[in-house]
């Protein structure tokens, strides 16, 4: 059974990942670092209905920890689909953002992705098979007032995959980006009414984090075989 790791995997749009995932019959490692008692009551949910899952927890911006989590993780076998889902906001005009804001949104999305996908690399490349899967957003394609940081960090996940994609696609493994766009989830509905999502998507209506998670299982899938180093807008004709 192959292994799948998926990082912020307690949010809306990991959660549905993961329960995606495991249906096409994966061995689902949850991770979360804030909230890991939801990634428990997932795991849970999964193999209620005959799934395979079990958690972590770390911070994916302590490199140390990181990996020696996953050498943990690695005397099992390799791991070899990585969801790099793990993200975060911190709002404000770059005028007035403070450096912690900056670095805190970087740290996460960008060298969290390096911290989590580097240590699980030689192991995946051994089996000459695999998928490496990076969460990113419409922001870091169009821009958006407020995101400097957000969008930075997500911007730069296109080019390290792009890249990374290059680097290993002589090995079976393919690397791509889904950029969301607006999906619905707590955090969004609070952001976006239904009139404001109207006017910015030409599809009239918000994304669902199954929407992500049914491009995602694509991606992982032996059918996504020769696709690689791209960047696929999910965003219903925002960009």
């Amino acid at each position: 059974m192959k292994r799948a790791l998926v990082t912020g995997g307690s949010g809306a749009i990991g959660a549905a990942i993961c329960r995606r995932l495991a249906a096409h019959g994966l061995h689902v490692l949850i991770h979360a670092h804030r909230h890991p008692e939801r990634a428990s009551l997932l795991a849970d949910e999964i193999r209620s209905v005959g799934g395979s899952a079990e958690t972590l927890s770390f911070d994916v911006r302590d490199a140390e920890r990181c990996r020696v989590t996953l050498e943990q993780v690695l005397a099992h076998g390799a791991v070899q689909i990585l969801v790099n889902n793990a993200g975060c906001h911190d709002d404000a005009p770059m005028a007035g953002m403070r450096p912690e804001q900056w670095h805190a949104v970087i740290d996460t999305s960008l060298h969290g992705f390096f911290n989590v996908t580097q240590p699980l690399l030689l192991p995946m490349m051994a089996t000459r098979w695999g998928r490496i899967i990076s969460l990113s957003s419409v922001a870091a394609q169009l821009g958006n007032r407020g995101q400097t940081n957000y969008a930075a960090a997500k911007a730069a996940l296109h080019g390290a995959s792009k890249s990374l994609a290059l680097e290993l696609a002589s090995r079976g493994i393919m690397v791509n980006v889904v950029a969301p766009g607006i999906i619905e989830s707590g955090m969004t509905d609070s952001v976006f009414d239904a009139d404001t999502i109207k006017r910015l998507v030409p599809m009239k209506r918000a994304g669902t984090p199954d929407d992500v998670a049914a491009l995602v299982a694509f991606l992982v899938s032996d059918e996504a075989a020769y696709l690689t180093a791209q960047v696929i807008g999910l965003n219903g004709g925002m960009a």
